[in-house]
């Protein structure tokens, strides 16, 4: 037996004891089978946050702090303000993150917000006790390699469903009240830092600034697979009426059913008919939903394709939520 399966079948026999309840040997099974499956995801997740924690201080202290190079988002702001006050950068990347988080709470859900909370601490902390070493001095080599860990540090955590930086939560809030995607909400705030960093250093800093930016966005991208902030999700399985009731009641999304025929058959054959399940999801609700169809239907026939914007239905209702 695994390790995972050990401890799902403890913890379902914890919860019947704790309830007082007997329940059948096929639906036992199934209890552990589901909570198998998010012992292990759960781990995965987290596994990647922790990794997205170390890579993003690796490029922080072992590239950017030394040199006083600068980034965009939250954590140029936190880097700016290190640099004109005696305040640790650790403490000031908890500090400015706050009002993000807390918006979090409203405007994604309460477990991604939770999950950003635990990711930033550990973020503030490695970069206090951790002693990453200096790497390099060329600029042109921190500014691409300290913005590639960084962004590759936000990208693990975003497929851990978490952030290190506050700043796409306030661009999705602010998506909500202005006519801008999500993509240029986050341009005009950049751009904004960057401004701000060429006014109160020079600009040659604010444009080692903007190449550390875009090295880092472009990692981010490369690793959670694609710029698009929704994602189309195609789904074939033989349980399809479970997994519309698991996208509608467990993601809070909503989805259509095509009706069509399975192609596969010989000759003559009367090809048997079956409902394709469509949804239109963020970026961070991929991970759930795969866990979701998984406890349902391992065999599921899963299609995404990456899709520029979305508006009506439950696109502006339920934004975005995160990995669970």
């Amino acid at each position: 037996m695994s390790l995972f399966k050990r401890l799902a079948t403890d913890n379902v026999k914890r919860q019947l004891k704790r309830q007082g309840q007997s329940i059948p040997k096929s639906l036992f099974k199934h209890k552990v089978r589901t909570t198998q499956i998010e012992l292990v995801h759960s781990f995965r997740y987290n596994v990647l946050i922790l990794f997205g924690v170390l890579s993003a201080s690796f490029g922080l202290k072992g590239f950017l702090l030394p040199n006083d190079f600068l980034d965009g988002g939250v954590m140029g702001i936190s880097l700016i303000t290190a640099a004109i006050t005696e305040v640790p950068l650790s403490v000031l990347v908890i500090l400015i993150n706050i009002p993000f988080i807390l918006l979090a709470f409203s405007v994604v859900n309460r477990h991604f917000a939770i999950k950003s909370i635990i990711a930033i601490v550990l973020l503030a902390v490695s970069l206090y006790i951790i002693p990453f070493p200096n790497i390099t001095h060329d600029k042109l080599l921190i500014s691409v390699f300290g913005g590639f860990f960084l962004g590759l540090g936000v990208g693990l955590s975003v497929r851990g469903g978490a952030v290190l930086d506050g700043t796409e939560v306030l661009a999705i809030f602010l998506n909500k009240k202005l006519p801008l995607s999500i993509g240029s909400i986050i341009l005009v705030f950049n751009i904004i830092i960057f401004s701000v960093s060429a006014y109160i250093f020079n600009i040659e800093i604010a444009l080692y600034a903007i190449l550390t930016y875009l090295a880092a966005s472009k990692t981010v991208d490369f690793v959670i697979t694609g710029i698009e902030e929704y994602i189309g999700v195609s789904i074939i399985s033989d349980y399809s009426e479970e997994v519309r009731s698991a996208i509608i009641t467990k993601l809070g999304r909503g989805c259509t059913i095509y009706k069509g025929q399975k192609g596969y058959g010989k000759r003559g054959a009367t090809l048997e008919d079956v409902d394709i399940i469509y949804t239109v999801l963020s970026r961070l609700e991929i991970s759930k939903l795969q866990v979701e169809i998984e406890k349902i239907d391992s065999k599921a026939f899963i299609i995404t394709n990456n899709i520029l914007d979305a508006k009506g239905g439950m696109i502006k209702k339920r934004l975005i939520q995160s990995a669970n």
